[in-house]
């Protein structure tokens, strides 16, 4: 996949110029200054040579000096053979040193070097050398996404090698890039040092490989061969990265941190990319607690969803609007084959072909834990990890930053009025199965739910119902991700620089106006959340953008499925590989099946492999193998 378009001559000039201050500079010699002779830095107007995307990115002035890569600064870990640099700026007017800057870790053998005589050097690109297969100019390049629960990937502060080694061993180019996440930042006094939430994250994303692409001639590893991964939240904008590829809703802020939008010659630098890695992604947010309640909260009557609380009559409503969009997203199987919902009396939707092909999804993995097991089997309780822990930088806590005003966080754990059991057991505990009979044996030990045939190995499951009581216990309440009271991390992700949470489900607001009078005669009614939502959802951000267009550039979906006006958008990566835990109870199973259904549709996207995982979690989960060294073989398998 070509990144870097071709040209066409057009009249719309973009300034680019040496003169301006960066916001956000770096100085230290451990640090790379972006300064460097193999770029023209001189003060330049050029005349835009991509007609369509200048159109669109309107007028610009782009700081290259700021912009260029320092060969002069590298950094060598002598004993692992990793040339590196930390603190790069990618972008000439970014809002926080703290995340707004990447750091790139480099096999020694791409490298041609020169000590500069204080302890770092001055680094050319060796194109004869060879590892594993690859050169520096043929070397993927692959950015992790450590950011759970949409939380900011804090940039590296200092080298370490610890995590690098089968990256640098498989001979890839590491690139581990800082950028903002769902919350705003505060100095000690509480004023407003940088915005957070979407598009903020992913469009520091964007910035990072457009710095690569501006520099390229500087650097090893294939611009056209960029892969992201992440777990959870990271996986999530790891999916948005990949589906938004030069989607012009994110130009103005781009713009904004003063990223590299054109090259020195005016041609138009792309921020698609080649590959997404995601492990239990929380996407589709716009419709995230519709279908929780469609696939996990209609079974549960506990809790918030207990009969007598105004929620439960919620939860229904919000199962019942999912139906209706999922029978509008027109969805296709491998055999073209609409995929609908039909009405029951049992049940909320829970019969056709949707229902049908998410039944089997759930069998065929059970199924294929039981290929894939060798007995005697010993079930590890939990299943739980926060951000994916990839190596590279400070992996995030998930806590406010310093000097965020006091509010609470959202909490994970099981809502008030829960069943026992499920899928989520407590840490520590483990349990040993002789046979694979044993352990069909424990799964219907209250009742039958999945029969096994001995013979083929194989087993079938009732009902999706089943499945969800006994391994897939809801584990947020009424609404799951746009809390009632602000509280969950997603509430964070749509607020803006007046308000650090916000409301954002549309589909809730307008059930709540629409059905309040059902809602009161319920005793713990609330009648100021209709005025609440609507306010909300009338608010800005800095852009001056609605809460609804952030939503889109956040959501995969938006630009891969037809239902969306942001359909056929953008550059859509080629290939992805999505990976889930079925028995996480974070978000529904729903997401990461729409997404992989809407994927394989998709005319630009050349392969999906897609799996759930049976027997675990909201974890990097596989099915066999770890994750690092199944991600590298699929990166490899992807652009070899």
């Amino acid at each position: 996949m070509n990144m870097r378009q071709k040209a066409i001559p057009c009249l719309i000039a973009v300034t680019l110029t040496a003169a301006l201050t960066a916001c956000d500079s770096n100085s230290s010699s451990s640090s790379s200054s972006n300064s460097s002779s193999t770029t023209n830095t001189a003060a330049t107007t050029v005349v835009s040579t991509d007609n369509s995307k200048a159109s669109l990115i309107g007028e610009y002035t782009q700081d290259n000096a700021s912009l260029t890569f320092n060969d002069k600064t590298w950094n060598y870990d002598a004993e692992n053979d990793v040339y590196w640099q930390i603190g790069i700026s990618y972008g000439s007017t970014t809002e926080t040193k703290d995340y707004e800057t990447m750091a790139i870790y480099v096999p020694g053998a791409y490298m041609n070097a020169t000590a500069n005589g204080d302890g770092t050097y001055t680094c050319s690109i060796n194109e004869s050398a060879t590892i594993n297969g690859y050169t520096a100019s043929t070397a993927p390049i692959v950015f992790p996404v450590n950011t759970a629960g949409y939380s900011a990937q804090k940039a590296a502060t200092q080298y370490s090698y610890n995590g690098l080694s089968s990256y640098m061993d498989a001979g890839f180019i590491y690139v581990y890039s800082g950028m903002r996440g769902r919350n705003n930042g505060y100095d000690d006094s509480g004023n407003l040092t940088y915005s957070g939430g979407a598009p903020w994250g992913v469009t520091d994303l964007k910035a990072a490989v457009r710095y690569l692409r501006f520099n390229e001639a500087s650097l090893p590893g294939n611009t056209d061969s960029i892969f992201v991964f992440g777990h959870s939240g990271g996986g999530a904008q790891s999916s948005v990265m990949g589906a938004s590829g030069d989607s012009s809703l994110y130009y103005d802020y781009l713009k904004s941190i003063g990223a590299a939008m054109y090259d020195a010659d005016g041609n138009y630098i792309s921020d698609a990319i080649n590959g997404v890695m995601a492990w239990c992604p929380i996407t589709s947010l716009d419709y995230a607690d519709e279908a929780y309640e469609w696939n996990m909260g209609q079974y549960i009557t506990a809790g918030t969803r207990a009969d007598s609380t105004w929620t439960s009559a919620l939860s229904d409503d919000l199962a019942g609007a999912f139906a209706s969009y999922l029978n509008e997203l027109g969805l296709k199987d491998e055999d073209g084959n609409v995929l609908t919902l039909e009405q029951t009396t049992d049940g909320i939707y829970t019969a056709g072909t949707y229902y049908d092909y998410l039944l089997a999804e759930i069998e065929g993995s059970l199924n294929n834990f039981l290929s894939d097991t060798t007995f005697p089997y010993t079930k590890s309780a939990g299943g739980f990890m926060g951000d994916g822990g990839f190596s590279g930088g400070g992996a995030p806590s998930g806590e406010m930053p310093e000097g965020m005003p006091d509010g609470a966080m959202p909490e994970g754990g099981m809502p008030e009025g829960m069943p026992d059991g499920g899928g989520q057991a407590d840490s520590g505990e483990s349990t040993t199965y002789k046979t694979a009979k044993d352990y069909i044996a424990s799964l219907n030990s209250d009742t039958e739910w999945v029969t096994y045939d001995a013979a083929t190995n194989s087993a079938k499951i009732t009902s999706i119902a089943a499945f969800v009581q006994h391994m897939k216990n809801a584990s947020k309440s009424v609404a799951a991700f746009d809390d009632l009271e602000r509280g969950q991390a997603e509430n964070m992700v749509f607020g803006n620089d007046e308000s650090d949470a916000l409301h954002f489900d549309s589909v809730l607001a307008k059930l709540l106006e629409a059905n309040q009078n059902k809602y009161a005669a319920f005793s713990d009614w609330d009648s100021s959340l209709v005025a609440t939502y609507a306010k909300d959802l009338q608010a800005l951000d800095k852009l001056g953008n609605s809460s609804e267009v952030r939503q889109n550039m956040y959501n995969p979906m938006y630009f891969l499925d037809d239902y969306y006006t942001g359909y056929q958008s953008s550059t859509v990566a080629a290939h992805w590989r999505i990976r889930t835990g079925i028995e996480q109870g974070d978000t529904a199973l729903t997401v990461e099946t729409n997404l992989a259904l809407a994927l394989k549709n998709a005319s630009d996207v050349k392969d999906v492999d897609f799996e759930t995982v049976w027997g675990q979690g909201h974890t990097t989960a596989e099915r066999t193998g770890n994750n690092t060294d199944n991600f590298i073989e699929w990166v490899n398998e992807s652009v070899k």
